[in-house]
């Protein structure tokens, strides 16, 4: 089981941007697939974003398409979420995983974004 550790996180206004990190131990990173989820205060954890292993596709939420970045740096076992035009609705804690377990899952980043 692989160690995820997201980083990035923090308060920003209305329009403004964020990227976050999540960088992997181990050396199976870039044998799978990666995604963003969140969870909003009293709201189910959701999907936000995944890239495939091979980076060649990519699956976004229809609330973030067109403002949200996923990417990964295999050399570095890490991904990232590039948000822009961030919205209070945006607010929540994120989490990255790894779809090699159910269990590779981030302690997750607080984003809050004010009015």
């Amino acid at each position: 089981q692989l160690k995820l550790v997201e980083s990035g996180g923090g308060r920003v206004q209305t329009g403004g941007s964020l990227r976050l990190s999540c960088a992997a131990s181990g050396k199976l990173f870039s044998d799978y697939s990666v995604a963003w989820f969140r969870q909003a205060p009293g709201k189910a954890r959701e999907f936000v974003a995944m890239i495939n292993w091979n980076a060649f596709g990519t699956n976004y939420a229809d609330p973030v398409k067109g403002r949200f970045t996923i990417s990964r740096n295999d050399a570095k076992s890490t991904m990232y979420l590039q948000m822009n035009s961030l919205k209070p609705e945006d607010t929540a804690i994120y989490y990255c995983h790894l779809f090699s377990s159910p269990l590779n899952w981030g302690q997750g980043t607080q984003v809050t974004v004010s009015s």
